[in-house]
């Protein structure tokens, strides 16, 4: 097997928005201070969905894209630093929503680099054959960790998933992923 390559992209965003102005009111900034120092305009924000909700929502439309079936996924990854509910992990409740049966299930937090991680320890398992099809999960909710008085970070920080469903590539196709050393 050459490596693997990724078949399909989905994603999850909260309806609510923040925007720079209702930041403004908040604390001490403008609009204009906001994207000269980090080019957000806007930012989304849960409100009772929790990480494995929207990394559900994410999964699932990947999943959908991809021409797979819960049936034919092995393995799980969800990057998060922000699960409130440490067990079971996010990536456990992920694949029981999504009906994947007996999956190899585990949640790296490594927060920003998270998802290339776990990109990368997907490609490797599915080099090495421990895995035929996976999905990667970056999930974040960290509006709930967000001091929404602190001017240098509020500006930045908001809530989402994103999702990759990574297969194995033939031997006669390029490797669209790795190597990830």
């Amino acid at each position: 097997m050459a490596g693997s390559r990724i078949v399909a992209l989905g994603h999850y965003q909260p309806s609510r928005i923040v925007t720079n102005d209702d930041l403004a009111r908040m604390v001490d900034t403008n609009d204009e201070w906001i994207r000269d120092r980090v080019g957000i305009v806007t930012r989304r924000i849960a409100g009772d969905e929790t990480v494995a909700d929207m990394a559900a929502a994410a999964a699932g439309k990947a999943l959908a894209n991809s021409g797979l079936t819960a049936a034919d996924i092995d393995l799980v990854v969800v990057a998060t630093c922000t699960s409130v509910d440490r067990s079971p992990n996010v990536a456990c409740r992920v694949a029981a929503k999504l009906g994947i049966n007996a999956p190899g299930a585990y949640d790296i937090n490594t927060a920003c680099s998270g998802f290339s991680y776990a990109l990368g320890t997907v490609d490797h398992a599915i080099r090495a054959g421990a895995a035929r099809n996976a999905i990667v999960i970056g999930a974040e909710k960290l509006s709930d960790f967000t001091d929404w008085t602190d001017r240098s970070t509020c500006i930045i920080f908001g809530d989402g998933a994103g999702a990759a469903v990574v297969t194995a590539s033939g031997e006669d196709e390029p490797a669209g992923v790795g190597p990830v050393l």
